[in-house]
């Protein structure tokens, strides 16, 4: 895993951008520890901006958007059922233009962050999603989505955007832990953070199988706190 001195190589981009809505000190490491120096300089300052703001105590970060797009296939709208025996971890609806809200805060018990999505829909209460980042296992990123089902992630840089990609998906019981083979998983999951520019930024979240193809893309558009969301 690439490796950086966090003394000696400061990042002064991640610490001040222009019109920032709120101070960012870069003082969250364990995002750009995944990424060597190089990837992790070449992304927008916004970006590094994002992923280096360390939450604390009671501190949450809220960014306010709206679907834009969103597709499944049948093999697809399987999936999205089958996701409601583990808490509900993909979206039900495939509507668009509804309003979406994505609020991060600190998990200090594990070590790791909180992501909680919210989707409106035009009838009923909108769907709750909750899942959690943690920095550990052997690709030092995992994200638990319920009932102990998990799946490990590689991280990667490429032009303005910062690509979250599972490795392999796996069942965490007390004292065990159960690694899936590749057969048995949904496909390739690839969540994707597109900076837009003007403190607003792209939430894309494609399943691809290899036999079945595309399953589910669902993209958002969201905007940093104290921004006009696009």
């Amino acid at each position: 895993m690439p490796m950086f001195n966090p003394i000696s190589d400061p990042d002064p981009a991640a610490q001040a951008d222009e019109g920032a809505p709120y101070p960012a000190p870069a003082d969250d490491l364990r995002f750009r520890a995944l990424l060597s120096p190089q990837a992790w300089a070449g992304l927008p300052a916004a970006v590094r901006r994002r992923f280096s703001k360390r939450l604390s105590g009671e501190a949450t970060v809220i960014y306010c958007g709206r679907i834009v797009e969103v597709r499944k296939s049948r093999a697809g709208w399987l999936l999205v059922q089958a996701s409601r025996l583990i808490g509900g971890s993909l979206p039900t609806t495939c509507e668009t233009g509804v309003p979406a809200t994505v609020a991060v805060s600190e998990d200090t018990v594990a070590g790791g962050q909180t992501w909680t999505r919210i989707y409106g829909r035009r009838r009923g209460f909108p769907q709750v999603i909750h899942s959690a980042k943690r920095f550990r296992g052997p690709t030092g990123l995992e994200e638990y989505l319920g009932f102990g089902f998990g799946m490990a992630l590689r991280v990667a840089a490429a032009g303005p955007a910062l690509h979250f990609r599972s490795d392999h998906f796996f069942l965490q019981l007390p004292g065990l832990r159960v690694r899936f083979p590749h057969w048995m998983s949904p496909g390739r999951v690839t969540v994707s953070h597109i900076d837009r520019g003007q403190g607003t930024f792209a939430f894309v979240l494609q399943i691809d199988h290899p036999l079945l193809g595309e399953l589910f893309r669902q993209t958002g558009l969201f905007a940093d706190p104290g921004r006009r969301a696009p």
